[in-house]
């Protein structure tokens, strides 16, 4: 096939438990801009890019990640120029964050969003 039909990704959905607590959680830990929220989700801006995060609230149990021989794997990863800085700010937040970590000259550390969604930053 030639040319692609697609563009970019526009946004992405998560699912989560609590759509105020997840909103509020994206905008003022992550320091994301909330642009929207209604029943059904809350659109959440990432930055100057146009990516989108759009959190969509369930009762089921389901996450943004998935597995892989039983291990959970990230399915969304965000750059960060201050890695070290960006960590201890989630640390000082009280969310649940693993350790950085380096490969091959790539460090990136792993953290979960209030719903248990796991999500990966790096530089």
């Amino acid at each position: 096939m030639g040319q692609s039909f697609i563009e970019q990704v526009h946004y992405i959905r998560i699912p989560v438990k609590d759509l105020e607590l997840s909103a509020r959680w994206y905008s003022e830990v992550l320091g994301l801009q909330l642009l929207n929220t209604t029943d059904e989700r809350a659109i959440i801006k990432v930055n100057e890019g146009p990516l989108l995060l759009i959190l969509v609230p369930t009762e089921d149990e389901t996450f943004a990640h998935f597995t892989i021989d039983s291990e959970q794997e990230f399915s969304i990863g965000f750059t960060s120029p201050e890695l070290s800085n960006f960590h201890q700010h989630l640390i000082d937040h009280q969310v649940k964050v693993e350790d950085i970590k380096e490969d091959h000259g790539h460090a990136y550390f792993h953290f979960y969003d209030p719903n248990g969604n796991k999500l990966q930053a790096h530089w």
